[in-house]
């Protein structure tokens, strides 16, 4: 992925040197020159194409802006509220994730989140032990990391 991106440059630097033209929109034309070159020479390495892993990346972030967001209005309505109506509790989360990095990354984007927290994964990376605020429906909350962070984590990592 680094080689693909390091050439995607230096296709745009060089079109923008051949055309003796240092403007954005020349650097902008040849980093697009420089996505379809790429493009055709991908097929000859059978190698992912690294804009698929950049929108995935992408994505994940977005993905994660948005569920912090909704979090933080939820969390800050139980605050609010006259009356304390939160039901928190533990539940184990399987993983289908299997690298210690992939682990790693979908806890802390659940620590990150208010009002879930990842207390401890088990020995074989397979478990998370998560607190949440307020749990109505454990399998539901489940479903909602796995369709969420899980499903594009796997995206970023696996291409």
């Amino acid at each position: 992925m680094f080689l693909q991106i390091l050439l995607n440059l230096l296709i745009a630097f060089l079109w923008m040197f051949i055309n003796n033209d240092l403007s954005v929109s020349s650097f902008i034309i040849g980093y697009l020159l420089g996505v379809v070159i790429l493009l055709f020479l991908r097929r000859l390495r059978n190698r992912p194409f690294y804009l698929r892993r950049l929108w995935a990346v992408l994505k994940l972030m977005l993905i994660f802006i948005r569920e912090l967001t909704v979090s933080n209005f939820v969390v800050i309505g139980h605050i609010i509220r006259p009356k304390l109506a939160i039901r928190p509790g533990i539940f184990a989360y399987e993983t289908k994730l299997s690298s210690a990095w992939e682990v790693t990354l979908l806890s802390c984007l659940i620590c990150l989140t208010p009002g879930t927290l990842t207390l401890d994964v088990s020995a074989n990376n397979k478990i998370l032990y998560i607190h949440a605020i307020d749990i109505k429906d454990a399998e539901e909350m489940a479903l909602q990391i796995r369709r969420s962070f899980e499903q594009t984590i796997m995206e970023v990592t696996r291409g």
